[in-house]
């Protein structure tokens, strides 16, 4: 457990995955969240996309900023083959998506951003997926069983799908889920200490 050093640790996300994580770290923190548009200039590619992402949604923290907080930003991308795959916007997206990732490697990308009253700092990790081919009947059983429209890419590693499909994984586990907790972890225990 770290000892806060008197900080409060505020978590910009509705994520229930980023906030378990969080809370399996065993220390208090509470949730804020601005709506923020998560567009990005076409021209952006993989990390650029996640920390162009990350600093909008630091955007609204900066004049809220007290001492002795560490506010907590994050955005997660799926990348393949140069192409962007956020969250899916329907059922049909859903399924391309999958269809598209399937037989392949794909790269996560997560950006975290760490916002004090001093400075505000961008921390990405990046890990490798591996997806064997996907028969069309598995696809359609995952989004029927499952709730691949609020996840990067259509799918969620820690479900069904990642246990039949996902053949390999180079990098973070908790980083494909949506943050990297490790590295997440030594960011405040290095900020906490200042």
């Amino acid at each position: 457990m770290l000892n806060l050093n008197g900080f409060e640790i505020i978590l910009a996300s509705i994520s229930p995955r980023r906030k378990t994580f969080l809370e399996s770290l065993n220390i208090p923190f509470s949730i804020k969240t601005f709506s923020v548009d998560e567009t990005f200039p076409p021209q952006l590619q993989g990390e650029e996309i996640t920390q162009h992402i990350v600093q909008k949604k630091n955007a609204p923290f900066t004049e809220l900023i007290q001492d002795r907080q560490i506010v907590i930003t994050a955005d997660t991308i799926v990348w393949c083959e140069n192409r962007y795959l956020g969250k899916p916007k329907n059922i049909e997206a859903a399924r391309e998506m999958l269809s598209f990732l399937s037989g392949k490697s794909h790269k996560v990308i997560t950006s975290v951003g760490f916002l004090t009253s001093q400075n505000f700092e961008i921390i990405t990790e990046t890990s490798k997926v591996y997806f064997k081919k996907l028969t069309d009947q598995e696809i359609d059983y995952y989004i029927e069983e499952y709730s691949p429209l609020d996840k990067a890419g259509a799918y969620g590693i820690q479900e069904w799908i990642g246990a039949i499909g996902i053949t390999k994984i180079e990098g973070s586990y908790t980083n494909v889920v949506g943050l990297p907790l490790a590295q997440v972890k030594e960011k405040i225990a290095i900020l906490i200490k200042v």
